[in-house]
């Protein structure tokens, strides 16, 4: 990174900070201001969530899991992993992939609660995950009526910081960054595919070993 860029780097970095403490002052539930301040520890927590379909403006949640990364150990024993009330627009295609049924959805948790735990478990911890964009659109969109706000945390998309690293390192491949390839290729297990707590320990693995790569 030149002067230049690094110059335009911190001035984002400021221009963010600006932002998420103006926002942290806006939002009315006291409980969730420190969400807005910025974090200064070492731990991440890696997300996933299973949904009723693809289309990020209409998806609904069935299942959330989350899990700290705290150096290089991540903390499976005190993770995060829930599991909603059946959604309206649960189909037997969306069963298919998470193989979630309404019968096993029986008893969990409502939304709101659902998000309470989140934001409670999260902090403002910076997030990661497997095409997280998808997870916190989806997150996002009943977080706002809820909570007045979406989340401010910072976050990396490993499947994004793969492709990278892959293409700096054989710039004549192209990369196969299907999600089960990705782990694959790093000699790394998937733990319960398209379950929610799998998806985000597997992702937190990909971050481990992407760490120790670069």
């Amino acid at each position: 990174m030149n002067a230049a860029d690094a110059n335009a780097s911190g001035k984002a970095v400021t221009l963010m900070e600006r932002w998420r403490r103006r926002r942290g002052r806006q939002v009315c539930d006291l409980r969730y201001r420190h969400l807005f301040e910025p974090y200064e520890g070492d731990e991440w927590v890696a997300l996933d969530c299973e949904t009723t379909g693809l289309d990020r403006r209409r998806a609904e949640l069935v299942s959330l899991a989350a899990v700290k990364v705290v150096g290089d150990r991540i903390q499976t024993s005190q993770a995060l992993d829930l599991r909603l009330q059946r959604p309206e627009s649960l189909s037997a295609d969306s069963i298919c992939i998470h193989g979630l049924r309404g019968v096993d959805l029986l008893g969990g948790e409502t939304v709101g609660d659902a998000l309470a735990r989140l934001l409670g478990f999260i902090g403002n911890r910076p997030l990661l995950g497997w095409c997280i964009d998808y997870d916190l659109a989806v997150i996002d969109r009943q977080l706002r009526p809820r909570f007045g706000f979406a989340l401010p945390n910072r976050r990396v998309d490993v499947r994004r910081r793969y492709a990278r690293w892959y293409r700096r390192a054989r710039p004549s491949v192209e990369p196969d960054l299907r999600f089960e390839a990705v782990a694959a290729a790093l000699d790394l297990p998937m733990l319960g595919r398209h379950t929610a707590i799998g998806d985000a320990v597997t992702a937190a693995l990909i971050h481990l070993r992407l760490e120790r790569e670069v």
